[in-house]
Order: C-alpha cells, then structure tokens, then sequence
C-alpha cells in the first residue's frame, strides 16, 4: 500500500475493503462507484455480478465509518444497493449518454443518513448541470469538478471531512481541496491513482478557491 499526503489529503493506493477498516471516522462518504456497465477499470472487471458482491461488502464499511454515505449508483443497476434514505438526482438535458431507452439525461444519488440540511430551511432533492463532459486521459468515466462540487455542497455541511473509497481521477478530492475540506480518498488502480496524485497536487497548489457554499435554493441550478 501507498500513501500520499498532499495538504489536507491523504490518499491511499490500495483494495477500499482492505483500507477502510483501517481508518478513523469521517463525516460523509462521497464516492462515484464502479456501474456494473462493462466499462474497463484495469484489473477489476466491470460486471453486474462483480458488482452484486462489491455494493455488499464496501456499503456496510462506508456506512460504519461516516455519519452520511452519498454515492451515484449509475442508472441500471442502482437496485443492487439496499433501500436508501432517500434518493437525490441531477438532471442534465444535453447529455449525450445513451441508455436502453434513448439519451441518459438523469442520475440517481443514493444517500444514506440525515439531510445536513436539516433545521437550515428545507431544500430541493434535485438539480440540474448542463456540461456532462469531463475528459481525462487515462480514465474511462471521469466527472466533472463543478459536478461534484454541486453535489458535495448538498449532501455535506462546511467543515465536515470527506471520503472517498473508489477515488478514480481525484475530482471529489479537487472539490474537498477547492473548499477547505479534509479528504481521504482510496484507489486500488496504480495508474488512476497516479492521474489523482496529480491532480490533486496541482490543486493544492492553486489553493482553496472558494468557501463553501451555504446550502441554498438558488444554488441548485447551475448552467454551462
């Protein structure tokens, strides 16, 4: 196992299930796991039935360790996971992703603990983003950096420290950085984590950009 500590993150190269009985708590678990769609992820082969017995061993790890697990399942086999708190989305009407039945222009969130929210006025479940793309050499299904900024805003208060046990190309760990958030993100990919190293240094050494944004209504759309 490798670990590298950049700033406020710490990133560990090695198997999540392997990692995270390891770790001290966190806030909240933000994470983008593997669909079960066939996509190439290297040494891990991307089945529906791969990812049958994944969801049932890395969810209960990530539920122990954070106050709040937060994860897009992809749209197909979201089913797999146990009953959710509650299911956010966002919505994106100039996707260009295709699904069984035409263009894939939504996404569900699963989130499993309380709203942070609560208490601070109630909001929507729901956003929309217009820009999907996000191209990254080297990895298959990278998102975008304002994309989960967006989602980390709502499903995470200011301070709350974050992980993220499936870390890919490091954009939830961009996100943490830009808003002077902790981050401990695992990647078992020696070239995926590398792309994230990379990236994640070269945030830091931007800095924060931004405070975190207080959860508001207007904040729920945002454009190109």
């Amino acid at each position: 196992m490798r670990i590298e500590t950049i700033g406020d993150a710490t990133l560990y190269l090695g198997d999540c299930l392997e990692v995270m009985p390891t770790l001290p708590r966190v806030d909240v678990c933000l994470t983008d796991p593997p669909y079960g769609v066939g996509l190439d992820y290297g040494s891990y082969v991307d089945s529906q039935e791969n990812l049958t017995t994944l969801a049932a061993q890395w969810l209960p790890l990530a539920k122990d360790l954070a106050e709040r697990v937060c994860f897009t399942p992809g749209v197909l086999n979201q089913w797999l996971y146990p009953q959710p708190t509650w299911v956010l989305s966002w919505h994106s009407p100039n996707s260009s992703s295709s699904g069984k039945w035409g263009f894939a222009c939504w996404q569900p969130i699963l989130v499993y603990g309380s709203d942070p929210c609560r208490g601070k006025g109630r909001q929507p479940d729901s956003f929309s983003y217009s820009v999907l793309e996000a191209r990254i050499e080297g990895h298959p299904c990278p998102k975008p950096v304002r994309l989960m900024n967006r989602i980390l805003a709502r499903v995470a208060s200011a301070t709350d420290s974050i992980l993220d046990p499936f870390m890919g190309s490091g954009t939830t760990g961009i996100a943490c950085i830009q808003t002077g958030r902790k981050f401990i993100g695992i990647e078992r990919e020696p070239k995926y984590f590398d792309i994230a190293v990379r990236r994640i240094e070269q945030a830091a050494n931007q800095g924060q950009l931004f405070a975190p944004p207080i959860n508001k209504p207007e904040q729920i759309e945002i454009g190109a």
